[in-house]
Parts: C-alpha cells; structure tokens; sequence
C-alpha cells in the first residue's frame, strides 16, 4: 500500500514539474488627441532566444553587444486592429468598449488554446503639455501553459 501510494505521488508531482511555456500578448492604445494614433493588438508568430542577443560585459571585456537590429526584429507577427481612445470630439467610450471586447476575444482565444493568462501589466505614455501630440497606453498579457 505505501509503494502504490508513493507512486502516485511521484506521478502527481512528475506532472507538475514539466517546464512551463509563457507567451506575451501586446496592446498599444493610443491617446493621442484627435484620434491621430495608432492602436494595435500584437502576438509574435515566431520564437526568438534571448542568448542569440545578448552580451557579457565584465572588467577585463567591455566589449559592446554586437547585436543587430535585422536579427532582432520579429517579420511574422499577428496585428490586430483596436481603436483610438480619442476622436476628434474628444474621448470616445464606444471606442474603449470595442477594445475591451476584441481583447476579450483574443484572451478567450489563448484560453481555449490552453493558455493561462498568467500575468497583466501596463503602462502609459501620455502627453508631455503644450505641442506634444504623443502618447500611448500599453498592456502586456502573459500567459502561460
């Protein structure tokens, strides 16, 4: 009896220790007023290692990271299109609605593929005053399988 269940604790806790899969999923609103900007929805197609882009700087080697721009950037990505916060008249609710609903679709979306949304973080960009112009809302979704 203690062998059988000694075996199913080690099952029980082989399948918790399988490495974890993570993937983010980007949201980039504008609040650029007039409704200038661009706002995106974006999911990377492709897999990229970190190592093939980093560096070791120490005392004896201050050697720069050599790194290029063109092996960095991801060409297969899925974009998907949400609205400005702003419009000419002003801010415009419908438009943070239709986003909250197209994210809830691409959320429902990871879910339904086994992904576990793990982990929400956000920040914004706003206008820095007089002339400016700029601005950007933006929320990273990490999940997890």
């Amino acid at each position: 009896m203690k062998n059988v269940l000694l075996f199913c604790f080690l099952v029980l806790m082989s399948f918790g220790l399988s490495a974890q899969e993570y993937t983010v999923i980007t949201s980039v609103e504008s609040i650029v007023p007039s409704g200038l900007g661009r706002s995106r929805l974006i999911s990377t197609l492709e897999k990229k290692d970190y190592q093939d882009f980093t560096s070791v700087q120490s005392e004896e080697d201050k050697s720069r990271n050599k790194s290029k721009r063109d092996e960095i950037r991801v060409k297969n990505f899925e974009e998907t299109k949400l609205l400005n916060f702003f419009n000419i008249g002003g801010i415009r609710f419908q438009n943070i609605a239709a986003n909250d609903a197209v994210i809830t679709s691409k959320i429902n979306a990871m879910v339904a593929d086994g992904w576990e949304l793990a982990f929400v973080t956000s920040a914004v960009e706003s206008d820095g005053g007089k002339g400016d112009g700029q601005g950007i809302f933006i929320t990273r979704y990490i999940f997890k399988r």
